[in-house]
């Protein structure tokens, strides 16, 4: 989605120039910008239920390693799981298991 958002062809090259002049705060491949993807997440993620309630929606790449971004998209998308590579397996477990605790669940 973040790609397609910003008309990018390849993550790095083309935000490099965004970040260098400031237009983008951070690498919006590894942070979500909260009131663009992340709106662009909750709208797809209504769309998308609206025709298929059990649609199951997922966090992946980069962005699954941070604990407030899992949380964003959890509120805003109510995405139901998170995949990573399986060179981040090792740490992802713990981080969800903390995660969850800090939930309440």
């Amino acid at each position: 989605m973040t790609k397609r958002a910003l008309g990018a062809t390849t993550p790095r090259a083309s935000c490099r120039t965004y970040l260098e002049t400031g237009i983008l705060a951070d690498d919006p491949f590894t942070s979500i910008d909260e009131e663009g993807i992340g709106v662009l997440s909750a709208l797809a993620a209504g769309e998308g239920r609206r025709t298929r309630r059990e649609l199951k929606l997922g966090l992946c790449g980069e962005h699954g390693r941070r604990p407030e971004e899992r949380a964003l998209l959890r509120a805003r998308g109510g995405s139901t799981y998170v995949s990573c590579s399986p060179f981040r397996v090792p740490i992802a477990r713990p981080r969800r298991r903390a995660g969850r605790a800090g939930e309440g669940k």
